[in-house]
């Protein structure tokens, strides 16, 4: 927009014109309040990364893009800009170094409250999921110090412990809970209502607990290195240790059992025949068997996205997106997926284990693509039989979404997978899934094993009086997570 015929001397004398102080005062009457002034688009006071609370991110990019960007041009290693040149010491480190606790105010802030609440009026798992992230790549750096590059390999099932039933101020809090002196190290991260100052919290407050792995890197040749060990200072700590590194030995047991070193075991193997057979009957003209309306092929129940990845959702090497980012969408899309599955409102039941294989560069797209692989009731049991709603007036299925997840660059010469991420609903219907290729057999048994493993681990921590279906209803009727 231009200004003709006007001087310059008008324009700065109508800038700067004194008013007189009733002038004053009316205008001080018509000024927007304080919290108006706070959202205006040039302000860079409530600088926020896609919902990232500020506590987490102050010092998560230690220089702008545009920056970041030109060395990048120029060849330079923008992860080895921020390395330390002195030696760095590995001298070990107690859990309390590292511990980190945060307050996210969602009760005393309606404007915070905007970025973690959804239409419905739930708390949005997915940027809580991202909040976590954050908060542990500030944990493992007061662990690690300076001069390395750390990376999320993977994240560990992740359970509602109890249900929010107001929306109330959040309390992060975390520490390194187990680390050999190698280059990974356990985050254990803990989300729980926040109580007043003085006030002691309460078993029932705390809303679910997690563990990142991460893993350190030289920023120079990108491999391995290592890092401080953990010492432990109260029998309490060594107990958390042993219990991570049970956790990491079981980890390497379980991966030379997965369908990927190994075909599945002998019940599996019939499982997979029943259900083929079944497959064949729902097509054959000359059998009565007729493929029920509630019954899906798992190709018709894929939802996929494809984005460009921004540098507003890189991580503190620059040239990276945050796996933060990278978790949500995964979430948010195995949250539609299920929906659209069921034609109806999923509630989260879990996170299982997920891991990110490959880093997602600033500027490349992101597939996601979500698929339901799993129905529990299933469409048939190991015996043949089909099992049934426990209430058939009141049905209630869990449903598994598995989300793959993979990058190309723009010129999409070069394709790599970056993740697979595991999400457990439960929906309101009668609803199951049926495989037809080998590679959907391998999804669904694999699904399956992960459904068994965290049953397992859940009646470790519940009553035995207390059913599978009176859990999963409590979390239904009073989460207010989503």
């Amino acid at each position: 927009m231009t200004c003709k015929n006007v001087s310059v001397g008008r324009l700065i004398a109508s800038t700067f014109r004194l008013e007189s102080p009733q002038a004053a005062r009316s205008a001080s009457l018509r000024r927007p309040p304080p919290w108006r002034l706070s959202r205006s688009l040039h302000g860079t006071a409530a600088r926020r990364t896609d919902g990232v609370f500020r506590g987490l991110t102050d010092n998560r990019l230690p220089m702008p893009w545009i920056e970041a960007f030109k060395l990048q041009q120029e060849g330079k290693n923008t992860a080895a800009e921020e390395a330390n040149p002195q030696e760095r010491d590995l001298s070990p480190k107690k859990m309390s170094d590292s511990f980190h606790r945060v307050v996210i105010p969602l009760a005393q802030d309606p404007w915070l409250s905007d970025t973690y609440i959804n239409s419905s009026g739930h708390i949005r798992l997915g940027t809580i999921f991202m909040d976590l992230d954050a908060l542990s790549g500030i944990i493992v750096y007061k662990h690690t110090g300076t001069g390395v590059t750390t990376v999320t390999a993977a994240l560990d099932r992740i359970t509602i412990a109890h249900p929010l039933r107001e929306i109330c101020d959040l309390e992060y809090s975390g520490q390194v809970t187990y680390a050999s002196g190698r280059s990974s190290v356990e985050i254990t991260c803990k989300v729980a209502r926040a109580r007043a100052e003085g006030e002691p919290s309460k078993p029932e407050d705390e809303l679910l607990t997690c563990t990142f792995t991460m893993v350190a890197l030289d920023p120079e040749t990108k491999k391995p290195t290592n890092i401080p060990r953990l010492e432990c200072s109260t029998p309490e700590e060594e107990q958390i240790y042993k219990a991570g590194e049970a956790k990491a030995l079981a980890k390497k047991e379980k991966f030379k059992t997965s369908l990927l070193e190994t075909e599945p075991n002998d019940p599996e193997s019939a499982l997979i025949h029943k259900i083929w057979l079944r497959q064949l009957a729902y097509h054959d003209p000359n059998n009565d068997v007729r493929q029920p309306g509630n019954v899906v092929p798992m190709a018709k129940t894929q939802l996929a996205t494809a984005s460009i990845m921004q540098p507003q959702y890189r991580n503190r090497h620059q040239t990276m997106i945050f796996g933060g980012f990278h978790l949500k969408q995964t979430f948010e899309l195995a949250f539609c997926c299920a929906a659209s599955f069921a034609h109806a409102r999923p509630t989260f039941i879990s996170a299982d284990p997920c891991t990110f294989r490959n880093p997602v560069p600033v500027g490349s797209v992101l597939y996601l693509t979500a698929t339901v692989v799993y129905t529990d009731p299933p469409i048939l049991e190991e015996d043949g039989s089909e099992p049934q709603q426990r209430d058939p007036k009141n049905p209630m299925t869990r449903l598994h979404v598995r989300v793959d997840s993979k990058v190309r660059d723009v010129e999409h010469g070069n394709a790599r997978p970056t993740g697979q991420f595991n999400y457990t609903f439960v929906v309101p219907k009668d609803v199951k899934v049926l495989p037809h290729t080998y590679q959907e057999y391998m999804m669904y048994i694999d699904a399956r094993r992960r459904i068994e493993l965290g049953d397992d681990q859940d009646r470790q921590h519940y009553t035995d009086t207390e059913t599978d279906r009176e859990r999963l209803e409590a979390v239904e009727k009073n989460n207010l997570t989503e």
